[in-house]
């Protein structure tokens, strides 16, 4: 049979490479993704579920599963309003804990952000560290809080300055060290190789700085 995941956030960068990483794990048996549109994956152990994300209660019957991994995610770009960037980045993931500690799901990843702070002064990070609060308060067993630094890999949008500004980064990859080594672009594939590691191997950490995040992408889980 194997476990059921589901994933909010599989159409971004971080969701697909976790998506792939999920059903090609034998030790998960079904992948519910719970999604605005659908993603037309063909493998067996996909189940979609499409509707309005921001009435994530109205998904409470079929949102069972053994581990929930959030992957949500908006910018300032796609979304300029602000309090419809609240809604996203703060309202879903917050929604989902809720969901999870109803229907007794005991194992909660969300991707938050490096600098998430409820008390910062900075709209971004104070909203994710309201959302890493309210999905804390919800008190679900195994809770895990990844903070990656800048996310690397192949987008499908147009992000010209982003793609120049994260190749100059990456130059100065070699100088960060030590308590630098954080603040070193990470790729999507190892933020989703880190959640499953952390889905299975349950550390007593609940909240991931993005070196770390790098570290656990190269563990080996039991399952494999």
């Amino acid at each position: 049979m194997g476990k059921t995941a589901i994933i909010l956030g599989a159409s971004g960068l971080t969701g697909q490479h976790l998506l792939s990483e999920l059903i090609a794990d034998e030790s998960y048996g079904t992948i519910k993704l719970f999604s605005r549109k659908k993603t037309n994956n063909t493998s067996k152990k996909v189940i979609e579920f499409v509707g309005n994300l921001l009435e994530l209660k109205n998904f409470k019957e079929d949102f069972t599963a053994d581990e929930i991994f959030v992957c949500i995610g908006t910018t300032a770009k796609k979304t300029p309003d602000k309090k419809q960037y609240k809604k996203i980045d703060f309202g879903i993931p917050a929604a989902a804990a809720k969901l999870a500690k109803e229907n007794h799901i005991q194992t909660f990843l969300v991707v938050s952000a490096m600098g998430a702070n409820a008390k910062s002064s900075v709209f971004y990070n104070k909203t994710k560290g309201e959302m890493e609060q309210a999905v804390l308060s919800e008190k679900i067993m195994n809770t895990y809080i990844l903070r990656p630094s800048i996310i690397g890999g192949n987008r499908h949008e147009n992000r010209t300055m982003e793609k120049i500004g994260i190749a100059i980064f990456k130059l100065l990859q070699p100088f960060m060290l030590g308590k630098l080594k954080k603040y070193r672009i990470i790729e999507a594939e190892n933020i989703a190789k880190a959640m499953i590691y952390l889905a299975n191997e349950k550390p007593g950490l609940q909240i991931i700085e993005s070196d770390k995040i790098q570290e656990m992408a190269l563990l080996p889980t039991k399952n494999k």
